[in-house]
């Protein structure tokens, strides 16, 4: 299942979106799946498979830094992943039934709706500040229920995790605005391990272009992390996301579209 476009311009691809995620901290799915799709021609059950395989891969030297500071909360990322794990699995399993089913277009809405809604979601985080928000109870025992329907996302479209996945600790539990990027970030790492394993073995990931986006992006992330140390990331935040939001719009588009021109079945 290899993609139409070159070698050196996936590599270079893989480079861009690693690139990217260094400079924002927007989430890998959320990027790399209407990229794969729009730009690269590749079908929406291995683009998701494959972004959530890349995006496990490039959260790597973030989560390792967290991980290091001690900003990463284990007792609250357990609770998470509660409910992440199954609802990442189960989503997986949807979207391979809707792939047997012949509902490509299906997939394509819902993964066009959860980039939008994403992207919308990180626009509203821009304009809070997570430490001027006032000290919240310790309600951790809800996570579970929270983020069971965050992994159904992140197995059917491979974003959500990020942008819903932070708002649901700030104001959940009482962590800081550093240990919920942390904690986020590690949520985030397993359900893509997860989720791009379940892809893996259901066949929908193309190994290829997963490789040569890996060979590009590791030394895109480096690039990355180091230049959101001297440029403006906020303003690179703001236009990413509103570009965003056009692709998840796209996507959804091209879905309806195809889904009204399908012929009509008598019953």
């Amino acid at each position: 299942m290899l993609s139409p476009v070159p070698l050196p311009l996936q590599i270079a691809t893989g480079f861009l979106i690693a690139l990217t995620i260094g400079l924002t901290g927007v989430g890998g799915g959320t990027i790399t799946v209407p990229v794969l799709v729009l730009f690269m021609g590749v079908a929406a059950a291995p683009a998701v498979g494959t972004a959530l395989a890349f995006s496990a891969l490039v959260k790597v030297p973030a989560a390792l830094v967290y991980l290091r500071q001690g900003k990463i909360d284990f007792g609250v990322l357990r609770w998470t992943l509660l409910g992440g794990v199954p609802g990442v699995v189960a989503g997986g399993f949807l979207l391979g039934a809707l792939e047997e089913a012949g509902l490509r277009n299906v997939v394509l809405v819902v993964v066009g709706v959860t980039i939008a809604v994403t992207a919308v979601f990180n626009l509203l985080r821009l304009r809070r500040e997570p430490d001027a928000r006032p000290p919240q109870r310790d309600r951790r025992r809800v996570l579970p229920w929270l983020t069971l329907p965050i992994g159904l996302e992140v197995g059917l479209s491979s974003a959500g995790a990020g942008a819903l996945g932070t708002l649901v600790l700030l104001y959940f539990t009482p962590l800081t605005a550093a240990q919920v990027v942390g904690t986020d970030l590690a949520f985030g790492f397993v359900l893509s391990v997860v989720g791009g394993g379940l892809h893996l073995g259901l066949g929908h990931t193309d190994p290829a272009l997963f490789f040569r986006l890996v060979a590009g992006g590791i030394p895109g992330a480096i690039v990355g992390a180091r230049l959101a140390t001297v440029l403006p990331t906020r303003t690179l935040r703001i236009a990413l996301l509103v570009w965003l939001v056009f692709l998840g719009t796209q996507l959804l588009y091209r879905g309806v579209d195809a889904l009204s021109a399908a012929p009509v079945h008598p019953w």
